[in-house]
């Protein structure tokens, strides 16, 4: 892309990426090579990778994008259900193996699942594939009682001959079906045949998990299993010096010390011995280079990397011109680094034997964990396999390969299966944390109406490391989604992104970049409407002309919220406000206002949140609704909140009580409107945690006049004076 490119966004990368790459992944001539241990494994004739029938029982469908909370077995099933003409009760729910050929991300290229995009990437691949396995059925009657295929019809499994009354079960000609080529071409249905998309459908994998049935990665359990508990170095990036084994191998129960040259895991029985077991170790850790390392320099430097040069992303007009003169309004918002603490710790179990692998997790990157672990034994990726489980909380923390990697190190030195979990202690300090971000931004004000617009991103790559070929042109699409593209019509504009990175591992964590930029451009939009004396409904309506999506999502959250009427009194504080929020990323367009109530001491109690949102075509609402009021619950813990910081190389925060989690008292009201919309699918597992934290933040900002620009809340700051 050339430095004065339009635009450059996740969007634009996913539209790019879906032709360039869509192609290499809808292969559904095969079938599935592994399914998993201890779940349920398809069963049946293979009619496509995606599609299992058998003589009796539910069809098996495998899943591609992997269940962590966020309802796609449901709405997965649901899409292939559709065309296939079955109940979601005739489903049966299996995660796909590793194997990119038939379930590559159709965006990402990789197996992946994240970024919001399973409903937005898999519908059409999954709808096609309910249809070519109902066509090669509907074939395989046909052939069968020598009638043209045109006479059969097809309801909840079966096959009717109205002609002759006669009717076959999908399962009792699935045999010759998956005989049969696939056609090049199958028909999908119009949106006014729907059945099951668009409606209420109750989750599939409910019943499993209310009755305890349901086998996440941490319930695994193996013939002859130890379990194994870890401590890696508490300085970034230190080296075990020495370890006394000898009070550890006395504990009860423990088995086996296995030093490695940055951690040390104690194996035991069960995980109290080996807990209790690394409890007693005495160890001595060289700290290394980074055990000087601060927040206050991690901050400092971030913030001098911000004022050198970037690269382009988007230019229109002479925005660095104008902003030389005129009101210019000006301002930087910091996001610090987060840890993922999802409910299920990190954890792996895995068995090292007759030169092969396996594993039971639960990952977002199958592949990855397959490949990762091969490459610490030596051996060829086919001699992995990897059996994957439903994740108890993922949030992008599991979109790496990094435990597995670790679980494999360890395994290696073990004797028969073991099963490594993270303490919840070292699950937050050894994490790879959302990256610390710093965003510039400039406007200039003529009139009530912005004329210029500059926006600086920066901060480190994660794509760089992740998918480098989606790396391109210095330029990384998530870091700078949501200020490459906002949805308002800001004048001549000017967004540049500079590349920094520090020593502090990352990931993806749940909004990434967007958590940035959507909280810098609304928290800053605020900001001009305070200076210029303006409303700031009024002043996002305005620039919403052009853009009739967004103009109805905001109208839609601020008709709802009662915007026009004073905020209710709380008994929570004397100060409250009401902030708002507009975003368009991840394909989906949502808007947000938040109530809060301040207390003398400067706490902040989130009263109430309303959010508008349009996420094109639903497939399940109860699912999207659930979405966003997860996400607004996580939010809203990362702006009050969250915040992962550096001391002498170590991270200060080690569980919930010094990285709170929004707590069942400090719930709000949540109420969220779903917009009708015929547009294509976007994604909905990120938007309610992006949306909130500014509307959060600009609700305080009209309560006490103090605007959040590095998160998370300071209630010194908020504090009235005594």
């Amino acid at each position: 892309m050339q430095p004065d490119s339009p635009t450059l966004s996740r969007r634009s990368l996913l539209r790019g990426a879906a032709a360039v790459l869509g192609g290499l992944v809808i292969g559904i001539e095969l079938p599935a090579r592994r399914a998993r241990a201890d779940e349920p494994q398809a069963s049946g004739a293979a009619v496509n990778a995606f599609v299992h029938v058998p003589a009796q029982g539910p069809v098996s469908l495998i899943m591609p994008a992997v269940e962590m909370g966020q309802g796609v077995y449901t709405s997965q099933a649901m899409c292939m259900a559709e065309e296939l003409e079955i109940g979601l009760d005739q489903v049966q729910a299996i995660a796909a193996p590793p194997d990119r050929e038939h379930y590559g991300h159709p965006i990402f290229y990789v197996q992946a699942t994240g970024g919001s995009t399973t409903t937005m990437a898999w519908t059409e691949p999954l709808r096609k594939a309910g249809a070519t396995a109902r066509a090669m059925l509907v074939a395989a009657a046909a052939e069968a009682w020598n009638v043209p295929a045109s006479e059969l019809t097809t309801e909840q499994g079966v096959i009717t001959h109205r002609p002759s009354g006669r009717t076959v079960r999908y399962g009792e000609v699935a045999d010759r079906a998956a005989a049969l080529p696939p056609p090049a071409n199958v028909s999908l249905k119009s949106p006014d045949q729907f059945r099951l998309i668009g409606t209420r459908a109750k989750r599939i994998d409910t019943p499993d998990k209310v009755t305890g049935k349901t086998v996440y990665g941490i319930d695994v359990m193996r013939p002859g299993m130890k379990f194994a508990a870890l401590m890696a170095s508490p300085v970034l990036g230190g080296k075990v010096e020495h370890v006394d084994q000898g009070p550890a191998l006395k504990v009860a129960g423990v088995r086996q010390v296995v030093v490695l040259d940055d951690m040390v895991a104690v194996v035991g029985d069960n995980t109290w011995a080996a807990e209790q077991g690394l409890r007693a170790l005495d160890i001595a850790w060289a700290a290394g280079p980074n055990a000087t390392l601060n927040q206050a320099q991690l901050w400092a430097d971030t913030e001098k990397a911000s004022e050198g040069p970037g690269v382009t992303v988007r230019k229109e007009g002479d925005a660095a011109g104008k902003l030389k003169s005129g009101t210019v309004v000006e301002a930087t918002y910091e996001l610090p680094f987060l840890a993922h603490t999802s409910m299920e710790t990190q954890n792996c179990t895995v068995h090292v034997h007759d030169g092969g692998c396996e594993i039971w997790v639960g990952t977002q990157v199958p592949g990855f964990a397959q490949a990762g672990a091969a490459q610490v034994l030596g051996i060829p990726p086919e001699k992995v396999t990897v059996h994957n489980h439903l994740i108890g909380g993922g949030f992008g923390g599991r979109l790496e390969a990094a435990p597995i990697v670790t679980a494999t190190r360890i395994a290696q030195k073990v004797d028969g299966p073991v099963k490594v979990i993270w303490s919840r202690e070292q699950d937050i300090r050894q994490d790879m944390f959302r990256p610390l971000y710093h965003n510039r931004l400039k406007a200039r004000v003529e009139n009530g109406r912005i004329t210029a617009w500059q926006h600086r991103v920066t901060g480190p790559s994660i794509l760089a490391r992740w998918l480098p070929p989606a790396f391109k042109d210095g330029i990384d699409s998530d870091a700078i989604d949501g200020a490459a593209e906002p949805p308002y019509a800001l004048g001549d504009m000017l967004v540049e992104y500079i590349r920094h990175e520090n020593v502090v591992p990352f990931s993806f964590w749940r909004g990434v970049g967007p958590n940035s930029t959507v909280f810098s451009v609304e928290s800053f939009l605020d900001r001009i409407a305070r200076q210029s004396n303006t409303d700031p409904l009024t002043l996002r309506r305005g620039m919403l002309e052009k853009n009739p999506r967004g103009l109805a999502v905001l109208n839609a959250a601020v008709a709802k919220a009662g915007w026009d009427k004073p905020v209710a009194g709380s008994p929570f504080g004397s100060r409250t406000g009401r902030g708002l929020s507009l975003m368009h990323a991840f394909g989906s367009l949502l808007a947000c206002v938040a109530e809060v109530t301040v207390t003398d001491h400067g706490d902040v109690r989130v009263t109430k949140v309303v959010v508008a949102a349009d996420v094109g075509r639903v497939i399940n609402p109860d699912t999207v609704i659930a979405q966003i009021q997860g996400g607004v619950v996580f939010g809203i813990a990362a702006v009050l909140h969250n915040r992962i910081t550096f001391a002498g190389g170590e991270v200060e925060q080690s569980n919930f009580n010094d990285y709170r989690l929004l707590r069942i008292n400090e719930m709000p009201t949540i109420e969220v409107e779903l917009l009708s919309s015929q547009e294509a699918s976007g994604g909905i597992g990120e938007p309610g945690t992006v949306i909130v934290q500014p509307a959060v933040a600009n609700a305080v900002y009209a309560a006490t006049g103090v605007q959040l620009t590095r998160m998370p809340l300071d209630a010194s700051l908020l504090a009235k004076s005594v």
